[in-house]
């Protein structure tokens, strides 16, 4: 699928000839695309999305070696890589796996968010929320105790989803995003209490020891490579008998890999691990699709993980 992000040459020939090729790129006439935006990379030569255009076009032409060289040059011309050259340059393997660069998430994510819940519902039939929710209520009941939380944070709140779906169970929710944009929408559905703009896991190491009793992670843990500092930050700041609750994606294989999406997707040994290495109790784990991708579910797990109260010896 060709990149809708866009950030200008400041060359108007160059941006009109990077236009004109991602309409022939959409058409499926690669080779004429391939000259347009050749054309455009001669008028503007550091033009970071024509050269991830490039890299996209050789990938689909099957030119690998050529489409990293492309994606280098990306890179380089945004040594931010607000594009997510570096990630396709990982999923080529032509990088070691890493986390993924801040500046891609702010970006896609704020140029996304006006439409971003048309597209993520209506498209890709996203039910992230209501799965964390129905994962949530099983725990509660299997435990027998109330759905109810006292203070929830939210990482990855985007507009406020997951939020909706647990609203009537939380009395104060904290939202955290790298996107401004996202914040904006967020704080205008007013469910939460306060909003923040940040890396969650920057934001977890700012709050207080056993602080909150619920942390929600919903399609937040495709954008994170090492689940363990923040699983281990969400058990520090969760008081006893809290619940961490997330989607991710996940694979067949071992580990963490970069998908077509250029989402991370864990191994359910992976996600295992990271929960018992955080000290937390696995509660619920199941393989359950959060979205499509293509008409199809993207295979994926809802996991809600425990930590248990300490132990008192009687005297």
């Amino acid at each position: 699928m060709p990149s809708r992000m866009f950030f200008s040459s400041g060359d108007l020939m160059a941006d009109r000839r990077f236009e004109f090729a991602r309409d022939l790129q959409l058409k499926g006439d690669l080779p004429a695309a391939a000259d347009l935006v050749l054309q455009a990379i001669e008028l503007a030569p550091d033009f970071t999305s024509a050269w991830f255009m490039l890299g996209e076009i050789r990938e689909e032409l099957g030119d690998n070696e050529l489409a990293v060289a492309a994606y280098r040059k990306a890179t380089a011309s945004d040594p931010d890589d607000r594009q997510g050259a570096g990630l396709r340059l990982m999923r080529l393997g032509a990088a070691p796996l890493s986390g993924m660069p801040h500046a891609y998430v702010q970006a896609l994510f704020d140029q996304y968010a006006r439409r971003f819940e048309v597209a993520l519902v209506d498209d890709l039939l996203y039910r992230g929320p209501e799965l964390l929710f129905g994962a949530v209520l099983s725990v509660r009941a299997a435990a027998r105790k109330p759905a109810f939380f006292k203070r929830a944070i939210d990482l990855g709140c985007g507009t406020g989803l997951a939020a909706t779906a647990f609203a009537r169970g939380v009395d104060e929710f904290v939202g955290v995003d790298l996107s401004p944009r996202m914040i904006e929408r967020a704080r205008a559905g007013g469910l939460y209490a306060r909003l923040e703009v940040a890396d969650m896991l920057d934001f977890l190491r700012t709050q207080p020891d056993a602080s909150v009793d619920l942390v929600l992670a919903a399609d937040a843990m495709v954008y994170v490579a090492d689940l363990a500092p923040v699983f281990g930050e969400a058990a520090r700041v969760l008081m006893p008998g809290g619940l961490l609750a997330f989607t991710t994606e996940t694979h067949r294989g071992d580990g963490v890999i970069i998908g077509e999406g250029l989402r991370y997707a864990h191994a359910t040994a992976c996600v295992r691990a990271a929960v018992a290495g955080a000290g937390l109790a696995l509660s619920l784990l199941e393989d359950r699709s959060a979205r499509n991708e293509d008409g199809v579910p993207v295979p994926g797990l809802v996991a809600v993980a425990a930590k248990t109260a300490p132990s008192t010896n009687p005297s």
